[in-house]
């Protein structure tokens, strides 16, 4: 039975490295056509500067979140890790705790962390999800239609999310201040005790919980927080846009929409 689930993660791995091979090719045929070097990797491809993929403070937070995903980078998403780090150090400033809601192994909050220089800021970083996939009993109809809870088992199967939250405690166990929350969002969501919140990530594939995270903590959220949307402008997650569209509007606050697929909003002053 191991050597199976080993078969199946070791097959996913080498199709992601196949999804890799169209911005492999743009990077390769850019000096071809006299243009300038392209970053091109997690549906972005871009000639503009990507200077803080040189940076060595950058180099280090990345490798921490990889080293978060057991060594292996299935994600190649640099540019908006690149995005997190701007968001989590400029709320570093701020008042609050910093939270994110949909963790899987900790990839892109092992990043800050390591950024940031995590327990010298004396906040704490609060971690939900269900450390078992999307919870069936949150997705929409259309969701459920599109194959979302498909996805999330096979995502399970092939170690794209993570299964338990053991090597999870394990990944964090660096840091002192931070909290692991076990379960599904919205249950979860009081037991966060953290008395304003200056960070926010939202990252839980699925539109009921990311609508009723927002809406839970927006009164939380200190003037300039940053809330980032992992999912908002990517494809194949309509649902989500519209329901924090909906939201957003309702809050009376923009959403900018990234081209690495999230979505940034600023509580107002």
């Amino acid at each position: 039975m191991a050597t199976g689930r080993s078969r199946q993660s070791r097959f996913a791995q080498w199709a992601v490295r196949m999804l890799q091979f169209p911005y492999w090719l743009a990077r390769t045929l850019q000096p071809v056509a006299l243009l300038p070097v392209a970053y091109a990797s997690d549906g972005l491809i871009s000639t503009h500067r990507h200077a803080f993929l040189d940076d060595p403070a950058f180099q280090r937070a990345y490798q921490r979140g990889v080293r978060a995903l057991g060594g292996q980078d299935f994600y190649y998403c640099q540019w908006r890790v690149h995005i997190g780090l701007w968001a989590a150090a400029s709320a570093s400033e701020l008042d609050g705790d910093f939270i994110e809601c949909g963790v899987n192994y900790g990839f892109l909050s092992s990043a800050v962390m390591e950024f940031l220089d995590w327990d010298r800021l004396g906040k704490t970083f609060y971690l939900l999800d269900t450390f078992a996939g999307v919870d069936p009993r949150f997705i929409t109809a259309g969701e459920r239609r599109a194959g979302a809870l498909k996805k999330s088992q096979r995502h399970l199967r092939d170690g794209f999310y993570v299964s338990s939250v053991d090597s999870v405690r394990a990944n964090f166990a660096q840091w002192r201040n931070q909290r692991i929350i076990v379960g599904a969002v919205p249950e979860t969501l009081d037991q966060v005790d953290a008395r304003a919140v200056a960070f926010l990530h939202i990252d839980m594939n699925c539109a009921p919980p990311e609508v009723a995270a927002l809406r839970f903590f927006w009164p939380r959220l200190s003037p300039g927080a940053l809330v980032l949307l992992d999912d908002y402008a990517y494809r194949g997650f309509e649902e989500q846009r519209l329901a924090m569209n909906a939201l957003a509007c309702e809050l009376g606050v923009p959403i900018c929409a990234l081209p690495t697929g999230q979505g940034l909003l600023i509580k107002p002053a």
